[in-house]
């Protein structure tokens, strides 16, 4: 009986099914190998987090102080478009009153059997037809002529007023447009760093802000200690920077905050540029700008006051208090303080009086 038993059917398919499950949960498993998710990332040390926060700190900072910059630019646009619009409103209220004499001129024709040409030209709403046709102004009177010539001038300078605000219209657009991506730069460089520091237990956490002004001072010596504010003014070579000095020491503790120039939060050049500002004397916004709005110093000859400048690209500042400290404005991981200025490649000095 056995002899007679059908054999059993292989699937003609069921080799190829299981070679394409394994094929596939071999390359599953290979592909959570590479995109990270079949194993754990290493775990960064705390020096290793503190360079990479540092590092996007920096980045973020140089953003901002494009960022400043192109809102500067983007304000100035702002207050030369409005001007413009002002101006182009008091030249339109002008010329309404000279057409409104012109009106009267007409319907004084109009009763005495006629309107001249160049008189219906000039009280068209059309001004292009109107300047097209103004070779008939020579068919008017002395004195219409006269009305008519200045109804005249003042519908091109309209034009050219409206033309001009059309370019500032553009620009302010495009600096607008610059500013979004700045600040799109800005915060995801912000939130990067926050994702690195998420990595570390609190009590480190807290301690990577401070890291480098703890290293700096340490390797500078006894001669580099705070500065009190009474002997940092006094040191001050005049009184409007002994101001900017004094100004900034009541701002310590304050928070950091990108784009800002106070009075409750700064960045770096805004915390300088409102140090001065207390003192009396207008300062660019942006580092690039402040390194040039007074006499360049050498490291050597630095008295409170001076503003110190960091890195190649100088986008970092601070106020300098004497004893080699400055106040500065760091970045989102610690508020307004005194630090030492080798805290950072040094990169330039300016007395601003």
């Amino acid at each position: 009986m056995a002899a007679h038993r059908k054999p059993r059917q292989r699937s003609a398919g069921g080799h190829t099914v299981r070679t394409a499950a394994t094929i596939a949960l071999a390359g599953a498993a290979t592909a959570a190998g590479f995109d990270g998710t079949g194993h754990a990332e290493p775990q960064l040390t705390p020096t290793q987090v503190k360079a990479k926060v540092d590092q996007l700190y920096q980045e973020a900072e140089t953003a901002t102080e494009k960022y400043n910059g192109a809102k500067e630019k983007a304000e100035a646009a702002e207050t030369r478009l409005n001007a413009l619009r002002d101006q182009a409103a008091r030249r339109t209220a002008q010329l309404n009153e000279a057409r409104d004499g012109l009106g009267a001129i007409a319907a004084a024709q109009y009763r005495g059997g006629g309107l001249d040409p160049a008189m219906q030209l000039a009280l068209s709403d059309d001004p292009d037809h109107y300047l097209d046709g103004a070779e008939f102004v020579e068919r008017a009177g002395s004195r219409q002529a006269a009305s008519v010539a200045n109804v005249r001038r003042q519908l091109r300078e309209i034009e050219q007023l409206r033309g001009a605000a059309h370019i500032e219209l553009d620009a302010l657009k495009s600096r607008q447009a610059e500013l979004r991506r700045h600040k799109k730069t800005i915060t995801g460089k912000l939130e990067a760093a926050r994702r690195l520091l998420t990595q570390l237990p609190a009590g480190e956490r807290a301690g990577v802000g401070e890291a480098g002004a703890r290293a700096s001072r340490d390797t500078t010596g006894a001669r580099q200690g705070l500065t009190t504010p009474a002997a940092a003014i006094a040191q001050a070579p005049n009184s409007r920077a002994a101001a900017a000095v004094s100004y900034a020491y009541s701002k310590l503790g304050s928070p950091y905050v990108w784009g800002a120039t106070g009075p409750e939060a700064f960045d770096c050049s805004g915390l300088v540029q409102a140090a001065y500002r207390s003192a009396g004397i207008s300062l660019p916004r942006t580092t690039y700008a402040q390194i040039d709005a007074g006499r360049r110093v050498s490291r050597s000859e630095l008295l409170p006051g001076d503003l110190v400048f960091f890195y190649s690209g100088i986008s970092h500042v601070g106020l300098y208090i004497g004893n080699g400290m400055m106040i500065h404005a760091p970045n989102p991981s610690a508020p307004v303080r005194e630090a030492p200025i080798d805290e950072m490649p040094f990169a330039g000095a300016t007395r601003v009086v």
